[in-house]
């Protein structure tokens, strides 16, 4: 059975897309793709099993201690801003999601994240800069993008705003 060429195509793609949206750092966050792979750094896996308990403040000495040994992981940074923001510590949250974000521009998990630390703090703006980055991302639809966006929805529900579309 012969394929017409545009269905050749779009298959291709799909093989060429899946491997590298993984590599665009889908991990690093809890409820993110990939949700952080293990690493042979002891301390990182306890963290990461921490933040998956929803034990934040006993990851954030743990990662605070990984990203000085491992200060090129943008996984590392991401898994940390996460666990600042769940305890409320905004400020440095922030400062490690930029982090991440230098490191891989393109950081599925740290786009999402950062984006509802922004809804936090009732930047709704910033929040849907980083839908839109998610939205080029994603050729098709990932889970970060539509957690943002559900997250956008109901924040501008919230706040009596209508939904624009990004």
């Amino acid at each position: 059975m012969k394929l017409p060429k545009s269905w050749m195509a779009l298959m291709l793609t799909l093989a060429l897309v899946s491997p590298l949206a993984q590599a665009a750092g889908g991990g690093g966050g809890a409820g993110g793709s990939g949700g952080g792979s293990a690493r042979s750094d002891p301390e990182f896996n306890k963290a990461v099993e921490a933040i998956k308990a929803k034990r934040f403040e006993q990851a954030i000495p743990l990662l605070q201690a990984y990203v000085v040994r491992s200060p090129d992981d943008a996984d590392g940074e991401n898994w940390l801003a996460y666990s600042l923001r769940k305890t409320g510590q905004m400020d440095a949250a922030f400062e490690h999601y930029a982090k991440a974000l230098k490191l891989n521009p393109n950081h599925l998990g740290a786009h999402e994240y950062v984006g509802e630390a922004y809804l936090m703090v009732g930047n709704l703006a910033k929040a849907e800069e980083h839908l839109k980055f998610l939205d080029k991302l994603c050729f098709l639809p990932c889970e970060e993008y539509t957690d943002l966006k559900t997250a956008v929805a109901a924040y501008r529900a919230n706040q009596g705003l209508s939904m624009a579309k990004p």
